[in-house]
């Protein structure tokens, strides 16, 4: 074997544990810069953000409590009106 030979294999050594030394650092790293770069995201996309008013707020509950209302007093008479039916059934045929 030459020295030139020799001299090559080395220096394919040095730079295949060299590239696996390099390489693992780098895995370790990624997780906290992923969740270091996401919490900024995060914050960035949250000062982007509309926010409503007071005003806008509490007419929206009112509409959503109004819908609840309406919709609770539809469900009570629709199963009254069923329940009276249903009577009137059993008691026709019983």
């Amino acid at each position: 074997m030459s020295e030139q030979d020799k001299r090559d294999k080395a220096v394919q050594k040095e730079s295949v544990s060299s590239d696996k030394k390099a390489k693992a650092p780098k895995k370790k790293d990624k997780k906290p810069n992923r969740i270091l770069r996401w919490f900024k995201d995060l914050r960035g996309e949250l000062k982007k953000v509309t926010w409503p008013s007071a005003k806008d707020t509490l007419k929206n509950v009112g509409i959503v409590i109004m819908c609840v209302i309406f919709v609770g007093i539809f469900i009570w008479v629709f199963d009254y009106l069923a329940r009276a039916v249903i009577d009137a059934l059993l008691k026709l045929f019983g």
